[in-house]
């Protein structure tokens, strides 16, 4: 995209209506992820079009993405390990804490990094060849872009331990259900569900979908006593909104969809 300068090769965009699409495009190299394809998606998640309401980041080839490209690896001390790190952070926080919510389309391999990658997305669209791995444990390393936190708060502490002690791949039927995707679709059909999400979430409020990227977390994170105040305080804010004010009489006057339909 023109406004998106000096975006590495390995990373495509484009946009479909208010989805902004984004395809890591290192097939050969099962989409292993290099600061090169790392910072451009920082660029890309800051510089989202107004326009746009959500984004669905997607592989090329047979695999979603294998992970960190270990033959970039370099040998660093351990000040130097610690800002590459933070540097996973800094750019999955954008994909977390953007503009808009973003869906990941799994297929292949979802593994280390590509799964710390998904995991900083809000929702995930998983096709039938999935398998998702933590090899981190059997190659001498730790988790370093995220997966601690993030990958455990969607399968919890024992089973991010089991992975990385023990090697565990769960598949992609088993993944769903332990909740490493929210859906499971044949296989090629992934992107296709994945735009019809994104329709559905281009359709909420804004303040609604601000909301659950930005103000969830955090409500989750805290205590009991803080997580209450924070959600009368979305909830007062959000109706008091005029798009929810016009939402809500569409309803109260039997002209809105009706849930389920």
């Amino acid at each position: 995209m023109s406004y998106i300068p000096d975006l590495p090769d390995t990373l495509q965009v484009d946009v479909q209506g208010t989805t902004l699409l984004v395809k890591l495009n290192r097939p050969a190299k099962r989409n292993a992820l290099n600061d090169e394809l790392l910072l451009g998606l920082e660029k890309v998640f800051l510089a989202v079009p107004a326009d746009v309401k959500c984004a669905i980041i997607y592989g090329e080839g047979q695999h979603f993405s294998a992970g960190l490209d270990l033959s970039a690896l370099t040998e660093r001390d351990a000040v130097q390990g610690m800002h590459h790190s933070r540097m996973w952070h800094r750019v999955l926080d954008k994909v977390q804490f953007g503009t808009v919510p973003v869906l990941a389309v799994l297929h292949g391999a979802c593994v280390g990094g590509g799964l710390e990658l998904a995991s900083a997305c809000h929702l995930r669209v998983a096709e039938a060849s999935t398998f998702y791995a933590l090899p981190e444990g059997q190659r001498g390393i730790f988790v370093g872009g995220g997966g601690s936190v993030r990958i455990s708060k969607l399968i919890g502490l024992a089973r991010i331990t089991d992975m990385m002690l023990t090697g565990r791949v769960y598949n992609a039927q088993d993944g769903e259900r332990i909740g490493l995707a929210q859906y499971l679709v044949p296989e090629g059909q992934g992107l296709e569900h994945a735009l019809e999400l994104a329709q559905k979430v281009a359709g909420n409020a804004g303040m609604t979908n601000y909301a659950l990227m930005h103000i969830l977390p955090r409500i989750v994170d805290g205590s009991q006593e803080q997580g209450l105040m924070l959600e009368a305080l979305t909830a007062a804010i959000a109706q008091n909104a005029p798009e929810a004010k016009a939402r809500l009489q569409e309803f109260l006057t039997g002209r809105a969809k009706k849930v389920g339909l």
